[in-house]
């Protein structure tokens, strides 16, 4: 039977993630255990695919929190570009972009 590799922690001085066996995780004690080369645990380089091995774990609680603020951080940006008019500007420069995002924000937040 497969099982997912257990989550062990980011080594970011190897620059790894360490997967560690599912049933060691647990504490039960696998019969093939004597034979299997991954019991001591696995290390995933991060330069093998950075968009899957990421140093938060992806199975995480940590990964599913950032996650949800990525999310947030979307939704204000979607308004920004559609109920705002910014998604076609003429707006040259980052500090004049700065300045009409933050008065878009300030006068949205007069309205309501």
């Amino acid at each position: 039977m497969r099982r997912e590799m257990a989550c062990g922690e980011f080594e970011k001085d190897r620059g790894t993630l360490k997967k560690l066996c599912p049933a060691k995780q647990v504490g039960i004690l696998c019969a093939g255990q004597s034979q299997c080369l991954l019991a001591s645990g696995l290390r995933v380089p991060m330069n093998v695919d950075r968009r899957i091995f990421t140093p938060i774990e992806r199975a995480s609680y940590k990964w599913k929190r950032a996650y949800k603020r990525r999310t947030a951080i979307e939704r204000v940006n979607s308004r920004l570009d559609v109920s705002f008019g910014f998604e076609v500007h003429t707006i040259r420069g980052q500090g004049k972009m700065q300045m009409r995002c933050g008065l878009a924000l300030c006068a949205a937040s007069r309205r309501e």
